[in-house]
């Protein structure tokens, strides 16, 4: 292998240049099934460790510190580990088609086992933080064969969970423990070591050739609350992930990212750990916690510091955070850019990062239907904070008008805000359950995202809004209609909604709205503990819930969200101008529709004199910076 890109058997000695739209087009002449080197993701890794096989996959650091002497993991040692975790699972009796479902914090087994089970049939990542209901309802509907988890440990309960829902999955045939004791055999509990330490670790026992067109993976979407959805990616979806990725970032053998993620989510697993592992670069392991553990935000500069990163790339809550964390003499000059994705990252944001870092925010979007990321900020062009970006060589993207059926109607004009449609190499085939994939395509081929957006004069995307009813909160779907369907048991509930409302950490929090039935009343806070009580997911608790008469709606009878985000934004844009208010500054906000940013909050100020107005504007923008919604102030 002489190119600098792995995966790519056309690319020579170095990548290529994507400062024009000719150029991309160019390099899209040869077609990407004569350019991939890897048909799976064992392929990509197997690449990726040829280069230095002594040379550190992963390093995990106990405690998300610069002073912990890190656990290293050599390519040698991590392609042997995840082919005799593919023997094991063969020999536990699984084939192309099962399904290995695991619960795991981000140990090295952990990716052992992401990508052995991946070689000997199906992975399906399983957030360990789900109630045991939620895990249960996963599990089955995967069809899972064997299990594997951590064990009973101190500060974890992802046992006691697993022991709660085994007896409810028939399918299961077999639990592998990772730590936490010796295993139960006599009642299919198997010791993680017990089990791949005699496995054979230089070819794969079961003589399977994977295909690209293979199962690679299930992983779960739809909500942290309500039915699962399954996304089946294929070997290949899951390639292209990480061929894209390393194509536009000029990924390098060598190269360190500090890394947190978790697994279950594909912005971990495809777009952190696939490419750089299939690169030959370095995985820094932020302790089993990652970025949920304080000391990573906290340790940030030191661990940039030690580890030469090149690239800060997280969720944009963590992003936002470490612009907190004082850099003192710490040396970041290997930090070449910034990078962010699974829920927008304010301009404010960006900004801070390109003033104060100095680095160019490179964001992503995409969803767990497109294997993670599909478009991106070019590092070759000019960065349009606020855009998405363009999508990746050989992944198209288009805005469509939909009927009120979901039917096509019409392609959007540039600018013209629209449904988000995506197609190309990493666009899953439809999810497990038929019954799900009603809508999820339109022409054939094309997801629907379920975002508004509209496409610049240059093919830039910029996302708008939602046309789908999910709730991200720091990067966590949550799906609205187990919770409206709480409220309407209620019995003194008519109508009821769940939305967004805009919030300067998380992104946005769920808020309620209700109609009340004729006559009824209820106490204050009253909702707010029917809820909670009857919601396992407490993340999806909505953080109040408002009373309205008559509640917003459609020509057709349905609640009209946008109108309630709209009146959300408007309440919270309120309460943090009441700074000004409260001075006696004649200030007000009203949220509503916009034609270029799907929605807009305009703050009208009233009677300041004009010596005065450029200060009050200022601090205007100072509160309302760190928040994705756009906004304008005007005088009256």
């Amino acid at each position: 292998m002489t190119g600098v890109h792995l995966l790519d058997r056309v690319i020579g000695s170095d990548y290529p240049s994507f400062t024009t739209a000719a150029e991309i087009r160019a390099f899209e002449q040869v077609p990407y099934t004569e350019r991939i080197a890897a048909q799976s993701t064992y392929d990509a890794i197997r690449l990726g460790a040829a280069v230095n096989p002594d040379a550190p996959a992963i390093q995990f650091l106990p405690n998300a510190d610069p002073a912990d002497i890190p656990l290293v993991i050599t390519y040698r040692d991590l392609i042997g580990r995840v082919t005799q975790a593919a023997n094991m699972f063969h020999a536990l009796g699984v084939g192309p088609n099962d399904v290995i479902s695991f619960m795991l914090p981000l140990l090295p087994e952990a990716f052992i086992t992401l990508f052995g089970a991946e070689a000997a049939g199906i992975a399906n990542p399983v957030n360990p933080l789900l109630e045991p209901h939620q895990i249960a309802e996963i599990l089955n509907a995967a069809r899972t064969k064997v299990l594997v988890a951590l064990g009973p440990l101190p500060g974890t309960d992802i046992w006691q969970k697993v022991e709660k829902v085994r007896g409810s999955l028939p399918h299961l045939k077999a639990i592998v423990q990772v730590h936490g004791g010796g295993g139960d055999p006599a009642n299919g509990i198997y010791a993680f070591n017990d089990l791949i330490t005699p496995q054979p670790a230089d070819h794969l026992v079961s003589g399977r050739q994977i295909s690209a067109d293979d199962t690679a993976a299930y992983f779960h979407t739809g909500g942290t609350t309500g039915t699962p959805k399954l996304v089946r990616h294929s070997h290949g979806n899951q390639v292209y992930q990480a061929w894209g990725v390393n194509l536009l970032l000029k990924a390098k053998p060598g190269a360190t990212l500090l890394f947190g993620m978790p697994l279950f989510h594909v912005g971990g697993s495809l777009t952190q750990t696939l490419p750089t592992l299939s690169a030959g670069g370095c995985l820094v392991v932020l302790s089993p916690s990652g970025w949920r553990n304080p000391a990573a935000v906290r340790n940030i500069w030191g661990l940039v510091e030690r580890f030469r990163t090149e690239t800060l790339s997280s969720v944009p809550t963590v992003l936002a955070a470490t612009l907190a964390i004082p850099q003192g003499t710490a040396d970041v000059s290997s930090l070449r850019y910034a990078a962010g994705g699974g829920s927008a990252i304010p301009v404010a944001v960006g900004q801070a990062i390109q003033d104060k870092l100095k680095l160019p925010v490179v964001e992503v979007y995409g969803m767990t239907e497109t294997s993670s990321i599909h478009t991106m900020a070019y590092p070759d062009q000019p960065i349009r904070l606020g855009s998405v970006g363009l999508p990746l060589p050989y992944a198209r993207v288009r805005i469509v008008k939909l009927d009120v059926n979901g039917a096509y109607e019409r392609d959007c004009a540039p600018d013209e805000i629209g449904v988000v449609i995506m197609a190309g190499p990493g666009v899953f085939s439809g999810y497990l359950d038929d019954a799900h994939n009603k809508g999820a395509f339109i022409d054939g081929h094309w997801v629907n995202s379920g975002d508004l957006g509209r496409l610049d004069a240059d093919g830039f995307l910029w996302i708008t809004g939602r046309a789908k009813d999910l709730v991200i909160r720091g990067g966590h779907n949550i799906d609205p209609a187990p919770i409206e369907e709480i409220l309407f048991q209620h019995p003194a509930v008519g109508f009821a909604a769940v939305v967004g409302q805009p919030d300067s950490y998380a992104g946005e929090l769920p808020v309620g709205y209700v109609q009340l039935k004729p006559g009824a009343s209820v106490q204050p806070g009253e909702l707010e503990d029917w809820v909670r009580t009857r919601t396992p997911e407490r993340a999806a608790v909505p953080v109040q819930i408002i009373p309205v008469d008559p509640m917003p709606l459609t020509g057709v009878g349905k609640v009209f969200k946008p109108q309630l985000r709209w009146d959300a934004a408007t309440r919270v844009f309120t309460g943090v101008l009441s700074q000004l208010t409260d001075r006696g500054i004649d200030c007000s906000v009203k949220v509503g529709p916009h034609g270029s940013h799907g929605s807009l909050a305009t703050v009208t100020l009233r009677n300041v004199p004009t010596e005065a107005r450029e200060a009050v504007e200022n601090e205007v923008h100072t509160l309302l910076a760190p928040f994705v919604l756009r906004h304008e102030v005007v005088h009256a």
